[in-house]
């Protein structure tokens, strides 16, 4: 840190104060995120953050700036996980009761929101950390967190993911190392996420992007039978917000072909979220000669097969992963 930058910033030069945030602005997005489950509650709570922050400075001791700003983003995540009613409301699903068989309710928090992996960086992690960055990012993770009461779930962020040791994480808290360690034991008793490294392809890799191509080639042809081959006996569909989800490759067929979601109608864009694969999903608009972006869909993969498709129905999270939000379907029309 630049004694110089910050004796700019506490003198009130918003520029220097700019200059000396960015660093940490990708790594505390992240972490209110994973606290969260919500890019949309991410991004409003940073720029709380930095408003504190920026108003703090003079208050600021001048040793590690990063844990200073992590004290203001995790205090300041807390505060917004106790307030409901900034929560977006769960959505119902028309066709639920249309469909008995291997239907159940969501597992997955409602609010849950997928996160870019253009927006993702490698974070600093320290020697106690238990997870590495690839896992503590996966949108099972990210779910798991949610079901956590609020301080074990930070207790379990600062610690497990970013490693930070249990004095630092008693003062970002307020509280004492022995409070630390007492809703560590309880928050890992808690959270017990599927930890089978081993089994998930790497990000990118040549045997994730052959599962990849597979779905997508079944999925554009209505291929079921392709696309059943793909899915673990124990596959899922998940849907944010709806409260309900699909268990077991048949139930899945049957949602998909009820809701007329797949086949050579349907057009799909790679792209990546939580270190997974990911595609926008494209759908005909009869009147404008365009397919219209109508949400993502998240890919979890072990060994060769699919084992969680995650929907997310709203177009706007389109918009976060720099793709386009319609598509022309026939050259000769314009565009509108």
């Amino acid at each position: 840190m630049d004694d110089t930058i910050l004796d700019r910033a506490r003198a009130g030069d918003g520029e220097a104060f700019e200059d000396l945030v960015a660093p940490y602005r990708r790594e505390l997005l992240v972490h209110c995120y994973r606290s969260l489950g919500s890019i949309h509650d991410a991004e409003d709570v940073l720029q709380e953050v930095l408003v504190a922050a920026w108003r703090a400075l003079d208050r600021f001791d001048g040793r590690s700036l990063r844990a200073w700003l992590y004290r203001i983003a995790t205090n300041r995540c807390l505060n917004h996980r106790r307030d409901d009613s900034r929560r977006p409301q769960r959505a119902n699903h028309p066709g639920a009761n249309s469909i008995a068989s291997g239907i159940s309710s969501a597992e997955d928090p409602w609010w849950l929101e997928p996160y870019p992996d253009v927006l993702l960086e490698a974070v600093e992690q320290g020697p106690e950390a238990r997870y590495d960055i690839r896992e503590s990012i996966a949108l099972s993770f990210v779910a798991g967190l949610q079901q956590l009461p609020a301080q074990q779930r930070a207790v379990l962020v600062l610690r497990d993911v970013l490693g930070f040791p249990a004095s630092d994480v008693a003062d970002i808290l307020h509280t004492t190392p022995a409070s630390v360690n007492s809703a560590l034991i309880r928050a890992r008793h808690g959270f017990r996420p599927e930890r089978t490294p081993d089994l998930i392809p790497l990000p990118r890799s040549a045997q994730e992007a052959a599962v990849v191509d597979r779905f997508v080639d079944a999925f554009q042809r209505g291929d079921l039978p392709s696309v059943l081959e793909l899915l673990s006996d124990d596959a899922r569909l998940s849907m944010p917000p709806e409260p309900i989800q699909c268990n077991g490759p048949d139930a899945i067929a049957g949602y998909l072909q009820q809701r007329g979601f797949w086949g050579p109608e349907l057009k799909l864009v790679p792209t990546r979220a939580n270190n997974q694969p990911a595609f926008v999903y494209y759908l005909p608009h009869l009147t404008t000669g365009m397919s219209r972006a109508n949400g993502l869909i998240v890919l979890t993969i072990s060994n060769d097969h699919i084992t969680t498709l995650t929907r997310f129905g709203n177009p706007s999270v389109v918009a976060r992963f720099e793709l386009p939000l319609a598509l022309v379907d026939d050259p000769a029309r314009p565009s509108q």
